[in-house]
């Protein structure tokens, strides 16, 4: 397994995760094959809207399924090292463009569980300061395709 599949969360999130997919996996799937059953019976399926709307939201329920299953796979909750290096896990502090910028470094499923920002690790901004150190001067490509200087200032890890 490479770094980049490893999904960092807290145990919240983890937590959290853990319910939704238990819950798609089960009631809300079921009901979903229900409501589809008793759209089939109704007759015609070319002209059926409540069967076409049941099939897609079967098809985003396991969509979501597949998407929470990877990611609990290759989950990773700790602490990482209070030693100054930025990685998943990690509240940054950096100089972004001359502006002061405070964020996590971790997955976007955490963003419901603090008032930080979240960046991705495989962000413009994440990817290019992970593994860097506090007073390292580092750039990244924004999409319009201006070099965005960034100087990281402080990275400890989360507490919660």
């Amino acid at each position: 397994m490479t770094e980049s599949t490893v999904t960092w969360l807290t145990q919240e999130a983890h937590d959290r995760l853990q319910a939704e997919l238990e819950h798609l996996s089960g009631p809300a799937r079921t009901e979903i094959a229900e409501r589809i059953a008793a759209a089939r019976d109704e007759g015609d399926l070319k002209e059926n809207g409540g069967y076409h709307a049941a099939r897609e939201e079967q098809a985003k329920n396991e969509a979501r399924i597949r998407e929470l299953t990877e990611k609990l796979r290759h989950v990773q909750i700790s602490t990482p090292a209070d030693d100054g290096v930025v990685e998943a896990g990690m509240v940054v502090t950096a100089l972004v463009a001359g502006d002061e910028m405070t964020f996590l470094l971790g997955s976007r499923e955490i963003a419901g569980t603090t008032d930080l920002d979240v960046y991705s690790p495989t962000s413009p901004l994440g990817a290019a300061i992970d593994g860097h150190r506090i007073g390292e001067k580092v750039a990244y490509t924004a999409p319009n395709g201006r070099e965005i200087p960034v100087e990281i200032t402080k990275a400890t890890p989360f507490a919660g």
